[in-house]
């Protein structure tokens, strides 16, 4: 896994702790080292002094021997001065305590040790016959004197520990050298690594008083662009401390209650801001309850009357937060003006208890709507049947003797009666279609579209055995919606290209299908029939408008009025593109959700 590097906190910990660190490599370090090293030489060089002291008191001891002997040697040969006594006697005196410090010096060394010991035994036989010498009342023979120099001599031992003294005397001369020059290296490198330790903290220093000053640059420009962004917004912002004191506000805040931007006004009492519109004592408790208990204000609404003497409704909220720059807790306080929106919501509710009015209008008629087609339903079909049948019975009475002109009259009855019959089915349908509840489930376009087509083909070929139709048909979805009534759409506009394409030989009719990027299905149906002008186009999908006559092309008008209503209902709409005589195209989509339109959006 990669490593990560620790934070500029983590570091920040470990400053203090490094800087002790440093301080005593630095100082405490080099001062122990040189120290030890110093320590090291001065007892190298005791040593060195402490050999050369016993070479010394060696020396002294074997000169008083020497004059002992060179005293006794003169009083035997007659030299009997009481200064030659004298001499003799504190250069005897001298020996014991000279002896017994060079035993001490070299106590340390064992063979010193030995050789002192024999020395010891030698020199006590030495000095026995220097005593016998000086108690001789006569003069000693040549072999007395040869006796007292060969029999017990002192100076192999004395030589003995003399090249031992100096063997030391090298070993220790040289370990004093070398601890002498270990502490001048240790001294240089104590040196050295001083300064390269002062350069480190030198270098660190700098760095971190360049990372300092960077930082405050930062934080300054940090400072600046938040203030400038808190200028921005439009909400009145300001942040209070415990005693409900103002810390800083922004562009939004000073404008609505009339202060300055500068810093005068810092500092002052919240309740003092904005010709008192803030000395509400319920919401001051509440804005110390935030600091104090650690509760959130949220979307509190009070009215204030600021400085431009407009009563407004101000939506307060406020947290606890702690400030940038020290330990202590501010509140953080924003002010959303409502005023408009109260207004707004004013309006809406007057809308909407109009709206209710008029709804319970469009009730009352659509009840009057629904009591007319039941009339039309009832009450106009029986006069219709009396008129079609009696104009029928008086046809079968007359018999041979109608003339053409009465027949013709008689006709005309007849199918006035039926026209007026087909209107008011279609009447009934088209308002069915407005006022029955939709029944969604997922229908198979393509089978629909299928059906309708065969119902057409065999009507037509009944009308016109000569006449022929050419089918164009898509490759359709499954969508989702009132069976019934898309059945209607089908049936309307599938019927409509058949019938205005009769003149039409072949007649060719084209039901063409995309999805669009939303999903929405995007249905067309066009033909090659007599199509229409497209300036009006307005009146195509109105209730009994008609583009043609009634002895050109049969219809009631209702069809695509009634197409137009199912695709509204159903969340779609239809439009139209023709030029007379080039055939018409119809356009329509259907939402891919089964979305319907709302209750408004149908009453048409």
């Amino acid at each position: 896994m990669p490593h990560t590097l620790p934070d500029d906190g983590y570091w920040s910990k470990l400053r203090l702790p490094a800087l002790a660190v440093a301080i005593v490599l630095i100082v405490v370090a080099p001062f122990l080292l040189m120290r030890a090293a110093s320590t090291a030489s001065e007892e190298a060089w005791r040593w060195v002094n402490h050999s050369f002291e016993v070479e010394a008191t060696m020396q002294s001891l074997t000169a008083d021997v020497r004059n002992v002997e060179s005293g006794a040697l003169g009083h035997a040969y007659g030299v009997d001065t009481q200064a030659l006594i004298d001499h003799i006697n504190t250069s005897r005196e001298q020996i014991a305590p000279q002896l017994a410090r060079l035993e001490a010096l070299t106590r340390d060394n064992p063979i010193q040790q030995g050789l002192l010991g024999e020395f010891r035994s030698v020199l006590r036989l030495r000095l026995g016959e220097v005593d016998r010498l000086l108690a001789m009342d006569t003069r000693p023979s040549t072999q007395d004197v040869a006796t007292l120099l060969t029999r017990f001599p002192i100076r192999p031992l004395v030589n003995a520990i003399m090249d031992e003294e100096h063997r030391l005397l090298e070993e220790r001369q040289a370990a004093a050298e070398a601890a002498t020059w270990r502490a001048a290296v240790i001294s240089w490198v104590a040196m050295l690594a001083q300064l390269g330790l002062l350069g480190l903290l030198t270098w660190t220093a700098v760095r971190q008083g360049a990372h300092r000053l960077r930082a405050e640059r930062d934080a300054m420009s940090a400072s600046v662009r938040a203030s400038a962004v808190l200028d921005t917004v439009r909400e009145p912002i300001a942040l209070l401390d415990r005693n409900n004191c103002v810390v800083m506000y922004n562009a939004a805040f000073a404008e609505l209650y009339g202060l300055d931007t500068d810093t005068e006004n810092r500092g002052q009492p919240l309740a003092t801001f904005g010709n008192g519109a803030w000395n509400e004592p319920q919401t001051l408790r509440r804005l110390t309850d935030v600091l104090t208990r650690g509760r959130e204000l949220w979307d509190f609404e009070v009215t204030q009357h600021t400085v431009d003497d407009v009563e407004r409704v101000m939506l307060l909220s406020a947290r606890r937060m702690p400030l940038p720059d020290s330990e202590e807790m501010a509140v953080l306080l924003t002010a959303s003006d409502i005023s408009a929106q109260k207004i707004h919501e004013r309006q809406i509710r007057d809308l909407n208890r109009q709206l209710e009015g008029k709804v319970e209008q469009i009730s009352d008629v659509n009840r009057e709507l629904e009591a007319f087609s039941y009339s039309v339903s009832h009450d106009l079909r029986a006069p219709l049947r009396h008129i079609a049948g009696f104009a029928d019975k008086l046809g079968r009475h007359l018999g041979d003797a109608a003339d053409d002109k009465g027949r013709h009259y008689l006709d005309v009855i007849s199918g006035s009666a039926r026209r007026m019959s087909a209107l008011i089915d279609d009447l009934l349908v088209y308002s069915r279609l407005g006022r029955s509840a939709l029944r969604l489930q997922m229908i198979d376009v393509q089978s629909m579209v299928n059906d309708t087509r065969s119902l057409l083909d065999a009507n037509a070929h009944t009308d016109n055995p000569e006449h022929t139709i050419e089918w164009d048909v898509d490759t359709l979805p499954v969508v989702i919606a009132d069976e019934n009534m898309l059945r209607q759409v089908w049936l309307n506009l599938l019927g409509n290209a058949v019938k205005y394409s009769t003149r039409s030989e072949p007649a060719r009719i084209r039901v063409g299908y995309e999805q669009l990027a939303d999903g929405t299905h995007r249905f067309c149906v066009s033909d090659n029939g007599a199509g229409f002008d497209m300036k009006y186009a307005g009146k195509l999908f109105g209730v009994f408008q008609r583009l043609h006559a009634a002895s050109e092309f049969p219809g009631t008008g209702i069809g695509l009025a009634s197409v137009r209503r199912v695709l509204t209902r159903h969340g779609g709409r239809i439009w139209a593109e023709s030029e007379p005589g080039q055939g018409a195209t119809f356009h329509f989509p259907l939402p891919a959700t089964g979305e319907t339109a709302s209750p408004t959006e149908t009453k048409q």
